[in-house]
């Protein structure tokens, strides 16, 4: 079936709604579930049904603080079924199943020769949206997926074996594995992950696999049972242990090679400083608000620790994400163990709230659509 649209073609098999829900951001924690425009796709792009979408520790900043204008829609760990394609794209076809990046680097300017692809200006631009401003858009029905998006590698097709809720784990996975690659580590070494919620498990799982020895620390014993189904073995239970001396007695005194913070805010960077041994290094991978922080100098100058950063994901190792992930769901690394709740896209107001106070028993957070389509 060929249908016009405001003069340029695309090709859909199915008829394309006019409206569909989506949960709105109105103002700082300010979410409601409306009825939208289904939009409009061009030359070039994609309109993709979205059948999972997991809540991310991102949106739930953007919610909270107010950091971006209203309305938007976010949500940016999503996969389902394209249903329309643009005039031109002649890569994708309709039915297939896929999950979206929603904003892809340049590849050629200075940032992405120099490594460091999230600093990229293309990539910095939103190409991905449900209507409003371009906000990744997959808290809703129907995603646009514009052409340099289609284009720059950021629409990938599932194997048919794999369901929807483990593909979307594809994009938080590649922002994990470029800051486990960071850390350059050895089968010798020691790393400690703070948190034990999604990101921080899925660290751990990843440092696990390259040899090292890895602690785990978290407040609630329920999720360090999850750890252990992912071979994590050496929990710190730090409403109970010290675990700075935790560390320290796991290393012959000196202290982790490694430290990944995984936890937001800044209430644990002394704990993550003074857990890692002289000359190791200790990574911020949620700190992604601005503020100022006291951090001894001298720690970093005699001591040699060294402080790094990782945002966001690496196109450079998209081919390694994807083959860990889709063969990972039948090999021992089903990422769909860290979802504890599913909620429909009309209880997408009550799903970002339990997201918003973590508990014992939550972790990942999805919003489907059509509640159960994302386990198909």
């Amino acid at each position: 079936m060929a249908t016009q649209v405001s003069g340029t073609e695309y090709r859909t098999q199915q008829p394309i709604p006019a409206t569909m829900r989506a949960a709105v951001y109105r103002g700082v924690n300010d979410m409601r579930v409306e009825t939208v425009p289904v939009p409009q796709i061009g030359p070039g792009e994609l309109l993709v049904q979205i059948a999972t979408c997991g809540i991310c520790g991102t949106d739930l900043k953007k919610i909270h603080t107010g950091s971006h204008s209203a309305p938007r829609i976010f949500g940016h760990e999503m996969a389902g079924t394209i249903v329309a394609v643009g005039q031109g794209v002649s890569h994708f076809s309709l039915g297939d199943r896929v999950m979206v990046f929603h904003h892809v680097p340049c590849r050629h300017c200075y940032y992405c020769r120099k490594g460091t692809p999230a600093q990229c200006s293309l990539y910095k631009k939103v190409g991905v949206t449900a209507g409003f401003e371009p906000s990744g858009g997959g808290f809703a029905e129907y995603i646009r997926v514009m052409d340099w998006v289609v284009a720059g590698g950021g629409v990938v097709r599932i194997p048919n074996e794999v369901p929807f809720e483990q593909a979307a784990f594809v994009e938080p996975v590649n922002t994990v594995l470029k800051g486990v690659k960071l850390l350059n580590l050895a089968s010798d070494d020691t790393v400690l992950v703070i948190g034990q919620g999604p990101i921080g498990l899925m660290h751990a799982a990843l440092a696990h696999r390259t040899g090292a020895k890895v602690l785990t620390s978290d407040l609630y014993p329920e999720r360090h049972a999850i750890a252990a189904r992912f071979g994590l073995s050496h929990p710190i239970h730090a409403g109970t242990e010290d675990v700075v001396s935790r560390v320290l007695a796991e290393t012959e005194g000196r202290g982790a090679d490694a430290v990944v913070l995984a936890v937001g805010g800044t209430a644990l960077i002394r704990t993550a400083m003074d857990a890692a041994r002289p000359g190791g290094k200790v990574m911020f991978f949620a700190q992604t608000q601005h503020t100022e922080v006291a951090i001894d100098p001298a720690v970093v100058c005699m001591d040699e620790k060294t402080l790094l950063g990782s945002y966001s994901s690496s196109f450079d190792i998209l081919g390694e994400v994807t083959s860990l992930v889709f063969d990972g769901y039948r090999n021992g690394f089903d990422l769909t163990q860290l979802i504890s709740h599913r909620f429909s896209l009309e209880d997408a107001v009550p799903a970002i709230e339990v997201a918003s106070h973590p508990k014992a028993d939550s972790m990942k957070i999805m919003i489907e659509p059509v509640l159960g389509a994302g386990a198909d």
